[in-house]
């Protein structure tokens, strides 16, 4: 069975060195810059309240949450929640992070065309990342053991349910890249960061952080070229 092909050792290999490298990466910017204290002595929980403040984002409250780069908005609670080591840190870093998660209440606000059309595939992906699966195995073991036409179908057709992991990956770089601009941007005129320094580890703290997107497309891409290729060969076999 294909469990074990090594042909998804072959397409996975690049994406899995691109997830390791850009984790790496992340947590090597924040760890650097969480230990640089930021001059304007805010924390990320109070840079994060100021900008509320001034971008007038009624409704949006700050809380803390437990666990390491565990930082999100929830656009459901209108809550911004941050790690510990960010809400309660004055650090290049944290102000970083706490600016990029405002960023995401401000799409919200404004009704961000990418983010609505991400979460509105959340419940599509929930399902389709186990059934497209299902699916796809499915059409191989009835194209392999019956010779039937019916089961290159339902591999397609799970191949298709199963894209939809790739298509809100891909909806995802526009939401982080713009919330990572908005950040930028905020911080440096509201003052909250200030000297090239300064700047230069917000960009590198959110730079890293938009590489991750950047390598889970590339592994859900890789993952779904993979089956592609799988389920193309079927009909070959078949006549065969």
């Amino acid at each position: 069975m294909f469990f074990f092909d090594p042909t998804y050792l072959f397409f996975m290999a690049p994406g899995f060195l691109l997830v390791m490298l850009s984790s790496w990466y992340v947590n090597s910017a924040y760890k650097k810059w969480s230990q640089v204290r930021v001059r304007s002595g805010l924390t990320g929980a109070q840079a994060a309240q100021r900008l509320i403040t001034s971008g007038g984002l009624s409704g949006v409250q700050v809380q803390g949450v437990g666990g390491s780069l565990t930082d999100n908005y929830d656009p459901r609670t209108k809550i911004l929640n941050l790690s510990q080591g960010v809400a309660n840190v004055p650090s290049v870093a944290s102000v970083a992070i706490a600016a990029h998660e405002l960023g995401h209440a401000m799409q919200d606000a404004e009704d961000y065309l990418p983010l609505r059309m991400r979460a509105a595939l959340v419940p599509a992906v929930n399902i389709g990342s186990w059934l497209g699966w299902i699916m796809i195995v499915a059409g191989i073991v009835l194209t392999s053991m019956l010779r039937s036409s019916f089961g290159i179908q339902i591999a397609w057709l799970g191949i298709l349910v199963f894209s939809g992991g790739a298509l809100f990956a891909f909806l995802t770089l526009p939401v982080e890249l713009n919330a990572s601009a908005r950040a930028k941007r905020l911080l440096a005129e509201s003052g909250i960061i200030a000297g090239e320094d300064e700047q230069a580890g917000v960009n590198s703290v959110l730079n890293a952080a938009a590489l991750t997107y950047v390598a889970g497309l590339a592994a859900a891409l890789l993952q779904l070229l993979y089956y592609v290729s799988l389920v193309s060969g079927l009909g070959g076999r078949r006549r065969g």
